[in-house]
């Protein structure tokens, strides 16, 4: 595992009733990169996901990280190493304000995220850098807001800070721009870029205008196997992508 990788896997396999979901994938994922897979709906995407950060145990393989081998850690201990990851569905507490929002994750960091009895003064040593958390993504002037008066495209900018609360060395984000409009997905993608300065991202995505401006490394998976590998151009032009992948929209450019 060269020093440059942050990540890698070997033959990392998921079997379900002798159904193979994830197929001896070997991923290297480059220290301060963006790197994203992609592939059509039940390629595996999301499976890798779920063994990189322990919620499904893996069948076979191993996942090495930072030259350490966790295939067979727990996810708490994982996460505690600096892999965070964010989900497709929003996953903010709804009545809760932005700012309170961002606070418990910085509370969590510091064991205390259930903690919710104690004086709002013991917990104020955390509202500087939350307010810091909120400027960075923009919400600075939302933070009295509840999370669930947000439009969509906010709370994923608020998903990202309460991410970044937790100082993650390696982020993996599962489908980050899904459901948005051209607005908001622009402004997300300059999050991303913006978070990306200081970390690797690891990317679910199926919006390619999103990888191609994005990724420094695309992963195409599909039936659970890579199928190609490489900058968005060299994927793009692939036949075989462009047949798994783009179908239709392939053979009508």
């Amino acid at each position: 595992m060269g020093s440059d990788t942050i990540l890698e896997t070997t033959d990392l396999t998921k079997t379900f009733s002798g159904f193979t979901a994830v197929n001896k994938v070997n991923l290297r994922i480059r220290r301060g990169s963006i790197h994203a897979l992609i592939g059509p709906n039940g390629a595996g995407k999301t499976t890798v996901f779920n063994l990189l950060t322990k919620f499904l145990p893996v069948s076979s393989g191993t996942i090495r990280y930072r030259g350490d081998d966790i295939t067979h850690e727990t996810p708490a201990k994982t996460a505690r190493r600096g892999i965070v990851r964010s989900f497709q569905i929003s996953a903010t507490f709804p009545h809760l304000t932005v700012f309170q929002n961002v606070r418990v994750a910085l509370q969590r960091r510091q064991s205390a995220s259930f903690e919710f009895w104690r004086h709002e003064k013991a917990l104020s040593v955390h509202d500087a850098r939350a307010m810091e958390l909120l400027e960075s993504v923009g919400l600075g002037g939302l933070a009295g807001v509840k999370a669930v008066e947000l439009p969509y495209g906010r709370k994923r900018a608020l998903e990202l800070a309460t991410t970044l609360a937790l100082e993650p060395e390696l982020m993996l984000l599962d489908e980050p721009t899904q459901g948005m409009g051209h607005e908001d997905v622009g402004q997300v993608m300059g999050l991303i870029q913006k978070v990306a300065a200081h970390r690797t991202i690891l990317m679910v995505e199926h919006n390619l205008s999103v990888v191609s401006q994005l990724c420094d490394t695309i992963t195409v998976l599909q039936r659970g196997a890579i199928l190609a590998e490489g900058d968005y151009q060299t994927v793009s032009n692939d036949a075989r992508v462009r047949e798994a992948y783009m179908g239709a929209e392939a053979e009508a450019a």
